[in-house]
């Protein structure tokens, strides 16, 4: 039996982006990729960071602008609209578009955070999404994350509700350009 249960509009945040958000600098900016209605946007808010999300639903926008500023533009038809912009976070779950995986690791500032998870390879025996465009090949995302430094990276099957994953908890070298995170940022809150 295939468990086909939406995961995407889930109103809970994601485990994975709850765990490692400790490695977000007080006052960091948060950039949610295909943000749907706002769930991630919501949870870093609430902590005091300024949010930005983007979708190219209105109905998702109108649920998310509750939480922070929104931007509405198809980034897999259209340009990337954060072009030369970067912000202390990016957030993004249950979203792959090969194309702009460049300019969503680029977002990352200086001692910034990408926290990433979506669907993987594997994924087609047990649900949606099954199209091999939409899951990640093995260490795909390790490698589409070559130029940061990886804090923590799972790839695998999760039982509840039943998918595989990749997901990664990455930081970008600070001014100084060690390729280590700055160690305010590996305490956990």
């Amino acid at each position: 039996m295939t468990n086909t249960a939406p995961v995407h509009g889930m109103s809970t945040p994601s485990e994975w982006i709850v765990r490692w958000s400790h490695l977000l600098a007080a006052d960091a900016t948060v950039l949610d990729v295909a943000c749907g209605s706002g769930r991630h946007m919501q949870w870093f808010a609430e902590r005091g960071h300024a949010a930005t999300g983007v979708d190219r639903s209105p109905e998702a926008l109108a649920s998310s602008g509750a939480f922070g500023r929104t931007v509405q533009a198809d980034i897999e038809g259209g340009p990337w609209p954060f072009a030369g912009q970067a912000f202390g976070a990016v957030v993004v779950t249950n979203y792959l578009w090969r194309a702009r995986m460049a300019d969503i690791v680029a977002a990352v500032a200086p001692c910034g955070v990408l926290l990433y998870e979506t669907f993987a390879a594997g994924n087609e025996t047990v649900g949606k999404p099954s199209r091999p465009d939409f899951l990640l090949q093995p260490g795909e995302l390790l490698a589409a994350c070559a130029g940061l430094r990886v804090v923590a990276y799972e790839e695998g099957f999760i039982q509840e509700p039943a998918r595989f994953v990749q997901r990664i908890a990455a930081v970008r070298a600070g001014a100084g350009g060690t390729g280590q995170p700055d160690r305010h940022l590996l305490k956990r809150n």
